[in-house]
């Protein structure tokens, strides 16, 4: 079983974080990996840098501009987590845009995070019917489990789709806009996560979006199985560099 399913099988409410791989430094990664794991985190989401992050907000785009100029690309992000199961148990998740992975070769890329311990991909901008016509057969080869996303634009003929389609969770992502840290929720979302609740879908569903403190966490995490937060720790590491990382993780799960 793949640690993604291990992980959802477990009897607990799930904090996923994401950060952009070579930031603030670009030998940082392996040493971020390790301690979120540590402080308590039970998944993560390693962003590969992409010049162009259409569905990420002001905070990760920086994040990804300066990773990008720390000299962060593919093969030298293989290169860092080449020996991460030495030290690293839980998911771990590559989040990025299909045009990179794409460049590398699509089944070397999946090769490789086979050989790493690379547990699942993300990849918003890789369409369902495209992924199940042309790729789904190597994700399959490699054991890896591909992340949909879902909006509240989404059809239920769709989110139902995905839902066949997925073997893992799927990405519920709390509103139409960017990435970035809200204070809360309002009505329209609230009825959005009540309206995937009682689809009563087969793969779990993880909040993202909007998510950066213990309320927000809470709230997102009533109905779903867990909860992605990544602006809100990228914006730690850029106030704080990557010490006390225990800490941030901490005053989410209080």
């Amino acid at each position: 079983m793949n640690r993604i399913q291990e992980k959802l099988n477990e009897d607990k409410k799930l904090l996923s974080i994401y950060f952009t791989a070579g930031y603030p430094e670009i030998n940082d990664t392996v040493s971020i990996i390790e301690s979120l794991e540590e402080a308590g985190v039970d998944m993560i989401e390693v962003g590969l840098p992409f010049s162009d992050p259409l569905a990420d907000g002001p905070t990760i785009q920086e994040s990804s501009t300066a990773a990008l100029h720390n000299g962060m690309h593919t093969e030298l992000l293989f290169e860092q987590l080449r020996d991460i199961r030495k030290t690293v148990n839980i998911p771990l998740i590559v989040m990025g845009y299909f045009n990179p992975m794409l460049q590398y070769g699509v089944e070397a890329f999946c090769k490789k995070c086979h050989e790493i311990g690379i547990d699942g991909i993300i990849m918003p901008d890789l369409p369902l019917d495209v992924f199940q016509e042309e790729y789904e057969a190597i994700y399959k080869k490699y054991g890896l489990i591909n992340v949909f996303l879902i909006t509240p634009q989404t059809s239920e003929e769709r989110i139902r789709e995905i839902d066949e389609v997925s073997d893992g969770f799927i990405y519920m992502v709390s509103s139409a806009s960017t990435t970035g840290a809200k204070s809360g929720f309002g009505d329209e979302q609230k009825a959005y996560f009540d309206r995937i609740a009682s689809l009563n879908l087969k793969n779990p569903q993880i909040v993202g979006f909007g998510i950066s403190n213990s309320n927000t966490f809470q709230a997102a995490t009533e109905k779903a199985k867990g909860a992605i937060i990544g602006s809100a720790f990228i914006k730690y590491l850029t106030q704080n560099g990557t010490e006390n990382i225990q800490s941030f993780v901490e005053n989410i799960l209080d």
